[in-house]
């Protein structure tokens, strides 16, 4: 795992859910990254938030966006989750990567306004269809925080893409409430989802 945002890349799962923002990942979710991820979000090394938030900031700059000010919008977890956790995993690192592109002379605050409308199933064993239909119509925009997404583009940001879905349910929120989304960063995603030198080539279909 670099903390320079050096390996960072663009990501598309397969199949790709529509509505998907560009995504870029600072990681491969393996060995290291898994581990601090893990230890950062369920065993609460808050300490983690540092490094990880510099990951996350390298693959933000992958975006390029341009030179502005950006709104860094992070997905929300449960509520539940997050009692239990004692602490928002996501948001703790997407204000490490502010800090870290606000040093690097880059305008970002966080801006933590989409929140769950409805509970969702783990999705932890379910398929890429199955987790779209699980949050599809699941996050909002909170009321009265509409307006506070016109002023930058907004960035959405996760600690990891699997599938996507999250990603384009909480594009849509925020397309829905009046803000540009310019694109969505991660921590880590999955290997096989990481774009090489060469176009991605889609899997032919199977003959029957």
């Amino acid at each position: 795992m670099t903390r320079d945002g050096r390996g960072a890349r663009r990501v598309r799962p397969w199949p790709e859910p529509g509505g998907l923002p560009r995504v870029w990942a600072g990681a491969p979710y393996a060995d290291e990254t898994r581990a601090v991820l893990l230890a950062h979000k369920e065993r609460g090394a808050l300490r983690l938030a540092g490094p990880l938030g510099a990951v996350l900031a390298g693959a933000v700059r992958g975006l390029r966006t341009g030179d502005g000010p950006l709104l860094l919008v992070p997905v929300p977890s449960a509520r539940r989750a997050v009692a239990g956790r004692g602490h928002d995993p996501v948001r703790r690192i997407a204000l490490a990567a502010a800090g870290e592109l606000r040093r690097a002379g880059r305008g970002a605050r966080v801006l933590a306004v989409l929140r769950q409308r409805r509970a969702v199933a783990d999705q932890a064993g379910l398929s890429a269809r199955q987790r779209l239909a699980n949050v599809a119509g699941a996050l909002e925009v909170r009321a009265a925080a509409g307006r506070l997404l016109t002023a930058q583009p907004a960035v959405l940001v996760d600690d990891l893409v699997t599938t996507g879905a999250t990603l384009a349910e909480a594009a849509r929120a925020v397309t829905a409430a009046g803000g540009r989304v310019a694109g969505a960063a991660v921590v880590a995603a999955p290997s096989s989802a990481f774009e090489t030198d060469h176009a991605r080539i889609a899997p032919l279909p199977r003959r029957r």
